[in-house]
């Protein structure tokens, strides 16, 4: 077990290590120029040079990236351009309005996907199975965007239940954003779980035709003892990884359905300081997305290692 925590968490280690080179050649391929953005196509040539300077963007971009990464190390990702505000105070003030949106999507995609994927697995091809797979495919191809007008005509528009925007800043409490939270999650949790739903009823339909479920059923279990002390831990251990990969895809999904509801989250301040050319915080938002992505990998790994003995057992009896 720990010799196989310490290998996930060196790859998780060089993941982020080249997430970050990646990241900053990205945006430093960027075109245009960032002094000219900030002070505008009439500036001087000397005005322009003396802000470069100022920015250190004169300096050799391997100078400039161990700087950040350095920084970055200490929760220091530099100033914002746009706001002159500490980029990691700001980034954490929009990403915790985010955090209360994933929240409510976790909770309600993953516990309400999985009960699905499983019922659909043990009524396989009878009508509780053709709707929930007919409904899962509708979730899989519609756009997150679209569902999320659909339910704000549906339920700010026709039934004025919740707010259809967000009117306040990211300052904002937990208490004020709270009205507001419900349609962007349920936007979000109808896309994720459709794919948590699909992976599932494999999953199930794979098990229960396994040889141990069948030497279960024929002992007299019952069908609920057999689907959670026997089926479900299987079927739980590919469906980790998709639940994983859905939760960080959270990170770049939610940016959507922000903007549709002006939701001051981590999604909407990435498109302003993509408009605004803000570098810092784009460089860190990027790295910050790449942090959760690891984790969750990391996180469904380790998971599946405690589901499966075989994992655990498996370095030993080599």
């Amino acid at each position: 077990m720990l010799s196989f925590t310490l290998r996930r968490l060196a790859s998780a280690v060089g993941t982020l290590f080249l997430s970050s080179v990646l990241v900053f050649l990205a945006v430093q391929a960027l075109p245009g120029d960032v002094a000219t953005q900030i002070l505008g196509k009439d500036a001087t040539p000397d005005a322009v040079a003396a802000l470069r300077d100022q920015l250190g963007l004169d300096r050799p971009a391997w100078e400039r990236y161990l700087d950040w990464v350095r920084g970055a190390l200490h929760g220091d990702f530099g100033t914002s351009l746009v706001s002159g505000k500490g980029v990691g105070g700001e980034v954490a003030q929009y990403l915790g309005n985010s955090a209360l949106i994933a929240l409510v999507t976790v909770l309600f995609a993953v516990t309400g996907s999985l009960a699905l994927g499983v019922l659909a697995g043990l009524y396989r091809d009878r009508w509780p199975d053709h709707l929930i797979s007919t409904v899962s495919l509708v979730g899989m191809s519609v756009p997150e965007f679209v569902v999320a007008t659909v339910l704000v005509l549906c339920f700010s528009v026709a039934l004025p239940w919740f707010p259809a925007v967000v009117l306040y800043g990211p300052e904002a409490s937990v208490g004020q954003l709270l009205p507001a939270v419900w349609l962007p999650a349920l936007a979000l949790a109808v896309v994720m779980a459709a794919y948590i739903v699909r992976m599932a009823r494999t999953s199930v339909i794979d098990v229960l035709a396994g040889e141990y479920v069948t030497t279960a059923r024929l002992k007299g279990l019952s069908t609920w003892r057999v689907v959670t002390r026997h089926a479900l831990p299987s079927a739980l251990l590919p469906t980790l990884h998709v639940i994983a990969l859905n939760v960080a895809w959270l990170a770049g999904g939610v940016a959507v359905v922000e903007n549709v509801f002006n939701y001051p989250g981590i999604g909407k301040l990435m498109l302003s300081s993509v408009q605004n050319r803000d570098l810092p915080v784009i460089q860190a938002i990027a790295l910050v997305s790449a942090v959760i992505y690891v984790v969750c990998n990391l996180a469904a790994d380790l998971g599946a290692m405690a589901l499966n003995p075989r994992l655990r057992t498996r370095g030993r009896t080599r």
